[in-house]
């Protein structure tokens, strides 16, 4: 709706995750350095954690996005619901690795053989995890097993577990205490400050495409900060909107007003209503 008026070649705040936006906060190049090293160094288990909303998902896609496909093999589990069978089975099909049965026995043997396979051709294989919090202990039991699949010198696949701070609690369960004690790589993403959540619009509207200087006021980025506390998506949420509300007004500037306006929608009206819904129809009656 609004690309044309500013320019945009694509819409900039997205909640989809897109490594083509990634900006890397001091605190998320952190993490991407310790994810490369534990990788690299075949740690064998990493921790990634963080608050829902802080980019988790992003500096994953990212990641496996810049490993040299002739180098490394990836996997990328996003749905964690699964039982231990289901989760080999996602994992083998992930990998392109076909069973003649369809057990878990089968689903361990062929992985095994795969992973002898690619180390013999010196290829590093990575599993990413995506919300761990969410893994049933004996699915987290069944990981553990994988990273078992070793030879004398070496791990023959890097396993990222990736989840909200709750993951810490599922780690330190005492049944868990043998999967916790193997992971030797952790990092934390947190929220970023204000002078991040200014780089961070601005590197989301210039990656857009947009020539308007200043397209976001200073004070309406200061109104987006304490609005989302630096959490990339709700800073996305916010500045969405007020990209909408500033097109319907024809302004080529978010002013103060205009972020005040979207914030208070946001906050104002009943939680159960969609959020575009809210401000939208807020927005367009005039309320």
């Amino acid at each position: 709706m609004y690309c044309d008026f500013f320019g945009f070649t694509e819409k900039p705040f997205t909640i989809t995750p897109n490594p083509h936006f990634i900006y890397l906060s001091g605190n998320h190049r952190e993490a991407f350095a310790h994810l490369l090293y534990g990788i690299d160094s075949h740690a064998g288990f990493i921790a990634m954690t963080g608050e829902v909303g802080t980019g988790k998902t992003t500096v994953l896609r990212t990641l496996l996005s810049q490993l040299d496909p002739e180098k490394y093999k990836s996997a990328l589990i996003f749905n964690p619901c699964l039982s231990g069978e289901q989760l080999l089975a996602s994992i083998c099909r992930d990998f392109g690795i076909e069973t003649a049965e369809k057990n878990s026995f089968a689903y361990l043997e062929a992985l095994n053989r795969y992973l002898l396979e690619q180390n013999a051709a010196g290829r590093t294989l990575v599993l990413v995890v995506d919300e761990a919090q969410n893994l049933a202990p004996e699915v987290l039991e069944q990981v553990r097993l994988i990273s078992n699949l070793e030879t004398e010198q070496d791990k023959l696949i890097q396993i990222i577990l990736a989840g909200q701070p709750e993951l810490d609690d599922v780690f330190n369960r005492h049944d868990l205490r043998q999967l916790n004690q193997r992971i030797t790589v952790r990092c934390r993403l947190s929220p970023m400050g204000l002078d991040d959540t200014k780089e961070y619009i601005s590197h989301r509207v210039k990656i857009s495409g947009s020539r308007i200087p200043r397209l976001f006021s200073p004070g309406a980025v200061k109104q987006i900060y304490r609005f989302s506390g630096g959490i990339p998506r709700l800073i996305n949420v916010a500045c969405e909107q007020a990209l909408l509300l500033a097109w319907t007004r024809e302004s080529l500037t978010v002013t103060p007003d205009i972020a005040a306006r979207v914030i208070a929608a946001a906050g104002a009206v009943a939680p159960r209503r969609g959020l575009w819904e809210r401000i939208t129809g807020r927005f367009f009656s005039g309320k």
